[in-house]
């Protein structure tokens, strides 16, 4: 009897799971339009701004970077503003917090007046979001689609057991482009950390304004992952709500509290200094250089077409086998295969000085992909490449305006530069994952009065902001900085806890590198 019942719990358990297994889908042929970005859009009123600007510099466009988070989050702010006809907006994640509400409530503006808005998302951290997304795509002029979305919207690590090749590559292209004519693509997801607004994160952080010729190449990029089939709009897997107007009422709400809760505080003051800033300096923020618009291909997110999918890889790869004197490469995440190991080597070998800044494991918010790194540092190290890994403790720009002094710092930036001269700003990490995976988005700009700032300031603020990871006599790694103008010496990774430590090194032995 006890084995009858046994089996027959157990053929009920195959059954349930067989349900779960089954009972959700994506509907990646359902109905809809296909749209492209406008190309008369010189009558609007940044397009009269900016034509006669980009015939004084044939073949070039107009950068602004944007280190200070505030700074970026009211460049966003004001292009919304000041649309007029569309709005694409294309992230990785987008957070239900003070600058998830603050981007919305600009974007809602924008389509109350009659602006077509565009909002792809990956789904990766849309949990929870579903009925939000469809009160937003319920508005006449706002269009929301989900890139590569889960089928289970709720218990997705199911998603994980029967469709993990599909749901592994993730979109994380960031980029924002107002009217065809100006566009901000760079490494912030929009939520609180990245602009300055949390009190206990800080995210180091590296955005570019754009204007010129390179905006229609982003637009371009951006219609191509619009009308993919992996762009999913919300009714080919979500339930849509009953009512979409009182859910968009809610959601109104919402923002409406958020901006109530924020005016009136030093960060609201200061993202607003930073608006009338924008609007006062105008055209003389931009730099005008010759540039390559890289990312790769939407098809990358389909297994059986990635491998001849175009890749950013292809014109990231040329800019640095060109390298005659020096690379620096920012990379928060930093896993390099031992090709690439290799490949740092016979630089070094060649006379190019090659140098990496990443996160310390205290200032890493990914444990998983420390492990990864930590044991990349030998070999890099005994090759010639020198190593800075960011301070807990370091600046961040605009984190005094919330009090977040003591928050841990986190880089976040994701950048190289090439003899001085050639400067990426994007999305795309040195790791198996931005390279093979997941899709990225960047721009390579060949400009010295760029790129030779970022370098200096990187070897000005490193003693004091970064520990410099080095071989001692016997081979082993150790960690050095500047504390009140003394150079101190750590023999482990420097402000951890054992567990972390641990933790790092048990995810090294994983072999998981490849997913990284």
């Amino acid at each position: 009897m006890a084995i009858v019942t046994k089996s027959l719990k157990l053929s009920c358990l195959a059954v349930m799971l067989a349900a779960l297994c089954s009972c959700a889908s994506v509907d990646f042929n359902y109905p809809k339009t296909v749209s492209t970005a406008p190309t008369d859009t010189e009558d609007t009123h940044l397009g009269k701004q900016i034509v006669g600007l980009a015939e004084k510099h044939p073949g070039q466009a107009g950068f602004y970077p944007q280190r200070n988070g505030i700074k970026a989050l009211a460049a966003r702010l004001l292009l919304a503003e000041r649309a007029e006809r569309t709005i694409d907006a294309q992230y990785y994640l987008l957070t239900d917090d003070t600058v998830g509400y603050a981007f919305l409530d600009s974007l809602l503006r924008a389509a109350d007046r009659g602006v077509r808005v565009r909002l792809l998302l990956d789904d990766m951290f849309t949990q929870g979001y579903d009925p939000g997304l469809a009160a937003l795509d319920s508005h006449p002029n706002f269009e929301v689609r989900i890139f590569n979305p889960f089928a289970r919207r709720s218990a997705r690590f199911m998603d994980v057991a029967t469709s993990f090749s599909r749901i592994n590559r993730r979109m994380h292209n960031k980029s924002f482009t107002v009217d065809n004519q100006m566009t901000i693509i760079g490494g912030r997801n929009i939520a609180n950390e990245y602009f300055g607004v949390n009190p206990d994160k800080k995210f180091g952080d590296l955005d570019v304004v754009a204007l010129g010729p390179v905006v229609a190449e982003v637009s371009a990029m951006f219609d191509e992952y619009w009308n993919h089939k992996a762009a999913a709009p919300i009714p080919a897997f979500a339930k849509i709500p009953k009512d979409p107007a009182a859910s968009l009422l809610t959601l109104r709400s919402r923002i409406e509290q958020s901006r109530e809760d924020i005016q009136g505080t030093p960060y609201a003051a200061a993202v607003n200094m930073q608006v009338l800033d924008y609007v006062e300096s105008g055209a003389e923020l931009y730099t005008w250089a010759p540039y390559t618009l890289a990312y790769d291909s939407p098809d990358k997110v389909q297994k059986d077409l990635a491998k001849n999918a175009p890749s950013i890889m292809t014109p990231l790869r040329d800019y640095l086998n060109g390298a005659q004197q020096e690379i620096l490469i920012v990379s928060p995440y930093f896993v390099p295969p031992k090709s690439s190991i290799e490949w740092f080597v016979k630089m070094e070998e060649r006379g190019v000085d090659i140098t990496i800044l990443t996160n310390s494991l205290a200032a890493n918010n990914q444990l998983l992909v420390h492990g990864g790194y930590a044991s990349t540092r030998k070999p890099l190290l005994k090759g010639g490449v020198r190593i800075y890994e960011v301070r807990p403790d370091a600046m961040v720009r605009g984190a005094h305006i919330v009090g977040a002094h003591s928050a841990t710092a986190t880089l976040h930036t994701k950048a190289f530069v090439v003899d001085r001269h050639d400067l990426f700003i994007g999305s795309f990490n040195y790791d198996p994952r931005s390279a093979f995976i997941n899709t990225e988005l960047g721009v390579v700009i060949e400009s010295p009065e760029l790129a030779e700032p970022l370098v200096e300031r990187l070897y000005e603020v490193a003693p004091t902001q970064a520990y410099e990871v080095f071989l001692n006599e016997q081979g082993k790694l150790r960690w050095r900085t500047l504390e009140n103008g003394e150079e101190v010496v750590f023999d482990r990774e420097p402000e951890t806890a054992w567990w972390q430590r641990f933790a790092a090194g048990f995810f090294g032995l994983l072999p998981i590198n490849s997913q990284l």
